[in-house]
């Protein structure tokens, strides 16, 4: 689609990308504030986190191959329009 250039998110992404160890801080501090989440209870929180991320890359890949192949539908719609055009 192309909404935004890439060029506008490059320095913004490589930013988010080189503090993004430090977003976890504030989550391992709270587990180490309450051992207790590390019980039964941390187990259970470890499989929701797994899940949930695991349908999250699949979702995201699945997302990203429809857009794909919009793209590409379009692009071969858009030449054969200026092909058909031309011909005229």
């Amino acid at each position: 689609f192309r909404i935004i250039p890439v060029s506008f998110i490059s320095r913004g992404a490589g930013t988010l990308l080189a503090i993004l160890p430090l977003l976890f801080i504030p989550a391992m501090i709270g587990i180490m504030n309450y051992p207790s989440l590390l019980s039964l209870d941390g187990l259970f929180l470890l499989v929701v986190i797994v899940l949930s991320s695991i349908i999250t890359l699949i979702m995201s890949g699945v997302i990203g191959q429809y857009f794909e192949k919009h793209s590409r539908k379009r692009k071969e719609k858009n030449k054969c329009n200026t092909h058909y055009t031309q011909s005229l």
